[in-house]
């Protein structure tokens, strides 16, 4: 059964298939940060678990992609799902508190991660040089394009900052945490009605 606020639906499941990816998300924003991913890059796994665990959301993402090209498509459609799958989720937005920020550190990493649910995409990344490089075998330079993916489709603006950091896994991971707990805050049900002076985001 659905779990709901009101009259609205905090779940959603979407599905993408491409010539390049298949993949298929499920996600409640009122759960308990439990988490079934496998998009066969064990690295972006390991960090979109760390987002969703700590938004307390519910999530589950799995597929496959064209690795044998390299990691960036399936970075990219993983942040387009999972973006579709947050803002379907969302519904009409009524009522969240809409803003979120949030820091979070790893060792000798800090990353800041700001966000509004305001359905206006737009994506900042500054991730200090940084993610120019590979944590394992992945390209961690790739998560550029999750975020911006994931901005779009979310309808967020987003800015994600690493404050200082020299280990690669450590500035992404803090990144995705704090990620989560931004949108942990942004989610939140406050009132009612659109978050907006204007009346509509």
């Amino acid at each position: 059964m659905p779990r709901q606020i009101g009259f609205q639906t905090r779940d959603a499941e979407v599905e993408r298939n491409t010539r390049e990816t298949q993949l298929k998300a499920r996600l409640s924003l009122d759960g308990a940060g439990e988490t079934r991913i496998d998009v066969g890059v064990p690295f972006l796994d390991h960090m979109l678990e760390q987002t969703a665990r700590f938004a307390g959301f519910a999530l589950e993402l799995a597929g496959k992609g064209d690795l044998e090209v390299d990691d960036h498509h399936l970075t990219e459609d993983a942040g387009i799902v999972f973006g579709q799958a947050l803002s379907r989720a969302l519904g009409e937005r009524d009522g969240i508190r809409r803003f979120g920020a949030a820091y979070a550190p790893l060792d000798e990493a800090l990353a800041r991660v700001v966000v509004d649910l305001c359905q206006r995409p737009y994506c900042e990344v500054d991730d200090n040089g940084k993610l120019g490089g590979k944590a394992g075998t992945y390209a961690t330079e790739n998560l550029h394009e999750f975020f911006r993916a994931f901005s779009i489709h979310a309808g967020a603006t987003l800015h994600v900052d690493c404050i200082r950091g020299r280990d690669r896994h450590h500035v992404a991971e803090s990144m995705f945490k704090a990620l989560g707990l931004a949108l942990r805050e942004a989610v939140t049900v406050v009132g009612a009605g659109v978050p907006s002076t204007k009346g509509e985001l």
